[in-house]
Formats: C-alpha cells, sequence, structure tokens
C-alpha cells in the first residue's frame, strides 16, 4: 500500500492512477489531516509527500511520521515545485529517502518508487507488478513497458500505451470517449473529446493489422475485442 498526500486533484489522481496501473494499492489524501486518519488502522509501505500543501506542509508530516516509531522506519518519497538545493537538503536531512522536483514524467515518477521499494525491502516490488497482458497476438509486458503486435515490437507513447493497456484489459467492455479522458488523460482534463480519436487512429496504425482489436462502438466510444 502506497499514501500519497498531494492537495492539487489533477496531480493527485494523475500518480494514484500511474501507481495502480502498475499493481500497486494506492490511497491518495489531499491533506496531513486525512493522512493521520488513515494511520490509524493501516501503516503503507512507502509514503509520497507534497512539501507545498494548506495547513500543515510536507517538511512537518515527514518530522512527525520519523518521530513516530510505527511509521519511523516507512520510505518517503517528497514531491515540491520547489527545485532549490535548500529545499531538498531540508527534506533529506529531516529522513526522506528520496525527493523530486515538479514538473516530472509519469514514467520517472513509477521507476523511483519501484526502486525506493526494492531498496528498502518493504515489499515485493516484482510480486506487485501485473506480467504479460494480451488479446489476440497483441501482447504487453508490463514488466518492461514493451508492445508487441505477432512477433514486432510496437514503439508507443505513453498515453498510447496506456490507452491500449486499458482496452486491452477489459476486452469487449465499451468506453465512451469521456470516460477514456478521465481515465488516460486524468479526472476533469478537459480536452476536447477528438483526442481520444486521434489517439485510436495513431494506435491502430503503429499495431497494423492487429489495430483491428480496437472496435469503434457508433456514437458511443471504443472497446478492444
Amino acid at each position: 500500500m502506497i499514501y500519497i498526500v498531494e492537495d492539487n486533484s489533477e496531480i493527485r489522481e494523475m500518480e494514484a492512477y500511474a501507481l495502480k496501473s502498475s499493481g500497486f494499492e494506492v490511497n491518495a489524501f489531499d491533506c496531513g489531516k486525512s493522512l493521520d486518519e488513515a494511520i490509524k488502522t493501516h501503516i503503507p509501505d512507502l509514503f509520497v509527500l507534497d512539501i507545498m500543501l494548506p495547513g500543515e506542509d510536507g517538511l512537518s508530516i515527514l518530522k512527525r511520521l520519523r518521530t513516530q516509531e510505527s511509521t519511523s522506519n516507512v520510505p518517503v518519497i517528497m514531491l515540491t515545485a520547489k527545485s532549490s538545493e535548500l529545499d531538498k537538503v531540508k527534506g533529506l536531512d529531516l529522513g526522506a529517502d528520496d525527493y523530486i522536483a515538479k514538473p516530472f514524467g509519469v514514467l520517472e515518477f513509477v521507476s523511483r518508487v519501484k526502486a525506493l521499494l526494492r531498496r528498502s525491502g518493504m515489499v515485493n516490488v516484482e510480486a506487485a507488478e501485473p506480467k504479460i497482458i494480451s488479446l489476440g497476438d497483441v501482447s504487453l509486458d508490463e514488466a518492461k513497458h514493451v508492445v508487441t503486435a505477432g512477433s514486432e515490437n510496437v514503439e508507443l507513447t505513453y498515453k498510447e500505451y496506456e490507452l491500449l493497456k486499458l482496452l486491452v484489459s477489459h476486452p469487449g467492455l465499451v468506453y465512451s470517449r469521456q470516460q477514456l479522458l478521465e481515465k488516460i488523460w486524468g479526472i476533469d482534463f478537459k480536452m476536447d473529446t477528438r483526442t481520444v480519436d486521434m489517439h485510436v487512429k495513431t494506435l491502430r496504425q503503429k499495431l497494423g493489422e492487429r489495430g483491428a482489436i480496437i472496435q469503434t462502438v457508433r456514437n458511443v466510444g471504443y472497446k478492444a475485442q
């Protein structure tokens, strides 16, 4: 289990979605008070703390976690929009295990989480990761983040990969364009739904003849079959 504390709802949902897609259980909170309530019932394997929070900031939360016996050894990653060396030093001096400055890439974020969990030995990361997702001749290797169509590797962008994974993971299930925007681009992400159509078109082209597994459901959206 990973606990995230981030007051920006879009960033919080993006972080949670990325980790859940990598096989982790996640609880996300917008403030330290909500985190405290969760800790009373369950201690996570890792904390992800934003520094700039309303009320109690991330550094204060970190200091408190390190003084409590139940959380003193739980790994912590600090996230912040600040990039000054002083902020990084403060976090590390208080006991943070890693530090990522915003903006950051989603793949880097997930990779840093996995690396810290491996180093800490708090959880078996390999066991947490789903391995192969397949539909027909199309396969996604989650551990390696590699897509194959038949015997050919297919180079996809992050959004294309996540779109394909969602559809292939739920064959036959129809997703509306708005649902796909919310799940792949983030909750309440404001964007023309034609963005989904463009990504599906490109994805089909990259998959070649096997792109036919992504089917259009007229006036609704898309499904994989």
